[in-house]
C-alpha cells in the first residue's frame, strides 16, 4: 500500500500529476486545490496518496494536505462516492468550505459543485455531518486541518486493515496515555493497543 510519494515532477495538469520517485513514474489523481500547491515540472514534490485497489485498476489520489486527505478519507466512506467522485468535490469547494456546508447541512451549496446531485448531497450531510471538526476545534488552523491526529490515525490503521472499531479503541487508548505526542509515537502506541499488547 503506498500512502506517500516524494520525487520529481515529471507532468502535471489540473487533476492529475506524475512523480519520477528513483526513475519510477508514479501517476496520481489530484484535486485542482493540490495542482495549485505543486511547484513547476523538474521541482521536487511530497504528496500524501491514497491507493485505490479494484479487480482491473490500482488508482493513486495525491493530496498537499493532512485535510485534505483526511477529508478524501470521509468522503469515499459514503456510499456511492467513489475515489474520483471525491476528488472532484474537492476540486470544486475549497476544503474549509466544505466542512462548513456539511456541518451545516448546506444540502443546496453542495449540489453546486459539479457531479453532486441532491440525493448525493443528502447523503454526505447526513453521513458526515457529525464526523466534521467542531468550529472551535483549533481557531489557528484552517477548519480541514482541525481533522488532527485523531483522524490520521484512524486512517492510517484503517489502511493498515483494521477495522474502524479496532481502529477507534486504539486510538483512544493512545491519544488518552499521551495526546501530545509525535505521529509516529501515536501510532505505535496505538499499534500496540489492537494487536494487545
Amino acid at each position: 500500500m503506498i500512502a506517500q510519494l516524494r520525487g520529481r515532477i515529471l507532468r502535471k495538469a489540473p487533476q492529475v500529476v506524475v512523480i519520477d520517485v528513483a526513475g519510477v513514474g508514479y501517476k496520481a489523481f489530484i484535486p485542482v486545490s493540490t495542482f495549485y500547491r505543486l511547484g513547476e515540472e523538474g521541482s521536487e514534490v511530497s504528496l500524501r496518496i491514497h491507493t485505490h485497489v479494484r479487480e482491473d485498476a490500482i488508482a493513486l489520489f495525491g493530496f498537499a494536505s493532512p485535510g485534505e486527505h483526511a477529508l478524501f478519507e470521509r468522503l469515499i466512506e459514503v456510499a456511492g462516492v467513489g475515489p474520483r467522485l471525491a476528488v472532484n468535490i474537492l476540486s470544486g469547494i475549497e476544503a474549509d468550505e466544505l466542512v462548513e456546508a456539511l456541518r451545516s447541512s448546506d444540502v443546496a451549496r453542495l449540489v453546486r459543485i459539479p457531479g453532486v446531485g441532491r440525493k448525493t448531497a443528502e447523503r454526505l450531510v447526513v453521513e458526515l455531518k457529525d464526523k466534521m471538526p467542531a468550529r472551535d476545534a483549533d481557531p489557528g488552523r484552517p477548519a480541514a486541518e482541525g481533522l488532527g491526529p485523531k483522524e490520521d490515525l484512524l486512517s492510517a490503521l484503517a489502511n493498515l486493515g483494521y477495522s474502524r472499531g479496532e481502529a477507534e479503541r486504539g486510538v483512544e487508548r493512545a491519544l488518552r496515555d499521551d495526546g501530545t505526542g509525535r505521529f509516529e509515537d501515536l501510532l505505535r502506541r496505538a499499534l500496540q493497543a489492537v494487536s494487545g499488547r
